[in-house]
């Protein structure tokens, strides 16, 4: 073969293999986000911009202004410590106050009201429920009060971060009124939008919160606290000797996720925001990767649901989709049995009998008529029997759960492996005279059995008992879970 030959070849692999395979699951991936655009529990896995173009999501409906006085989740723009967070527990060493942290899931803990200065704000002298409505704007000076606990942030040049021990510690102190260690002035780095003026808006503009008194600026960074912190991420106070600090750097920089406040209406953020189809794309399948990853088994509980690899191929243990009421529509995950079963046998046997034909060969009392015929039979069947095996084999090394329906890849395989070895088997008996007849008398046991089973796979919206004598196998929960205390 000339080496054009060989490019061409190298060409189709790289488009029907790479290419092909990459356009289609993106293709899926357009076709998922158009059609389930509404809000859902997995939401706050994606990225602030994806939920808010989300139908029924908070992040849609919200006040575009922020005010003093709202009730605010600020998340970091640095990935992955997730939202300003703090709870009743405190530090262990240094001021003893209640701890400020990051935490990257949904919690009452990260809400926080935006107050005026402490001078301002000294006695709770302003009544936000009254008071004119102020907007935040870049320049003015905050307190951050903890809505759960009523503490405000503070820092201290007396303490140093528990982690970080060249930085000032961040605690949450409940000084009634707050004090001047408790002022943080906000600068507008960013603001997504044109025309967005020095306000600061939800979602769109990104900014720092520098300490008065110290000069420094509130921080986050990838250091998680011991246990005795929740493994939360640290945050601290950053001391800048000339009160400056480079704007491209993430770490020190924050913008409002969410604010609440009952006098100011809601706009609709998706008008304000958008997000990146790739970049969401990519974001989901490392959550869904994350997610498979998480999937441990308890070995010390049954699980009605759960199954191992070496009870896949002959159908041992089905699996319940849904709730098993008696007035419910109950699902099956159980396939054709016949199937199933008959497809395992020729997946297990077909490495015995090469090896079977192997030796005949070498003893030269083989019955294949020629070595032509063998080859031919080993190059139509490796194929099937390699993707079996290759689907399959790795789930025998993975220590994450599985269940019943990650061998469907293998049994795709399983089946038409079956099919070539039936239509081979008919083909060399009496010279393939009865192989149409095979076929169809497959064709038609198969669809019996299918539809034997069908209840399982339509939906079965009477009691399970009624189909106890459709359990072929003792292990299968049909009506009953065998481990029920």
């Amino acid at each position: 073969m000339d080496w054009e030959d060989i490019g061409m070849h190298w060409n189709a692999r790289v488009v029907t293999l790479i290419f092909l395979p990459l356009i289609v699951y993106t293709l899926c991936f357009a076709v998922h986000f158009r059609l389930l655009n509404r809000s859902g529990t997995g939401d706050y896995k994606m990225s602030a911009n994806f939920q808010a173009q989300l139908k029924g999501n908070r992040l849609n409906a919200q006040p575009y202004d922020v005010a003093f006085g709202s009730h605010a989740e600020l998340r970091a723009v640095y990935d992955g410590p997730g939202l300003l967070h703090s709870h009743y527990h405190r530090y262990p060493g240094g001021s003893k106050q209640q701890q400020v942290t990051c935490f990257p899931h949904k919690d009452p803990n990260n809400v926080w009201q935006l107050r005026h200065s402490s001078a301002r704000d000294a006695g709770h002298s302003t009544n936000y429920t009254l008071a004119p409505i102020e907007f935040i704007s870049d320049g003015d000076v905050v307190q951050l009060v903890h809505n759960e606990t009523g503490a405000t942030i503070q820092a201290s040049a007396q303490f140093m971060a528990p982690l970080t021990t060249h930085h000032f510690e961040v605690a949450a102190s409940n000084t009634t009124g707050g004090t001047a260690a408790s002022d943080w002035r906000v600068e507008i780095v960013k603001q997504k939008e044109r025309r967005a003026g020095s306000k600061v808006h939800a979602m769109t503009t990104v900014f720092r919160l520098r300490h008065v008194g110290l000069q420094c600026l509130l921080r986050v960074g990838g250091r998680r606290l011991p246990t005795w912190g929740w493994s939360q991420a640290e945050v601290t106070c950053l001391p800048t000797a000339d009160g400056k600090r480079k704007i491209s750097t993430d770490d020190v920089l924050w913008y409002v996720e969410h604010n609440v406040n009952e006098r100011v209406p809601k706009d609709d953020m998706s008008r304000h925001v958008s997000s990146n189809f790739f970049v969401d794309m990519i974001q989901l399948n490392i959550e869904m990767g994350k997610t498979n990853n998480a999937l441990w088994p308890d070995v010390n509980k049954y699980n009605v649901l759960e199954s191992g690899p070496l009870s896949w191929p002959f159908l041992i243990y089905p699996m319940r989709l849904v709730g098993w009421g008696d007035a419910s529509v109950k699902y099956y995950e159980i396939g054709n049995p016949l199937l199933w079963w008959a497809s395992a046998v020729v997946c297990l046997l077909y490495p015995l009998r090469l090896l079977w034909w192997a030796l005949q060969m070498q003893r030269r009392c083989s019955r294949w008529r020629s070595l032509g015929a063998f080859l031919r039979f080993w190059d139509d069947s490796r194929f099937l029997w390699g993707g079996w095996a290759l689907h399959y084999v790795p789930f025998l090394f993975m220590g994450r759960v599985t269940y019943v329906h990650h061998y469907l890849p293998s049994l795709y395989f399983a089946l038409l492996l079956l099919a070539f070895e039936l239509d081979h088997f008919f083909r060399g008996w009496r010279r393939g005279r009865y192989l149409r007849v095979a076929a169809l008398a497959a064709g038609a046991v198969a669809f019996v059995v299918f539809l034997y089973f069908a209840p399982f796979t339509y939906g079965w919206d009477r009691p399970a008992k009624e189909l106890a004598g459709r359990r072929w196998l003792s292990t299968w929960n049909i009506f009953e879970d065998f481990y029920a205390m």
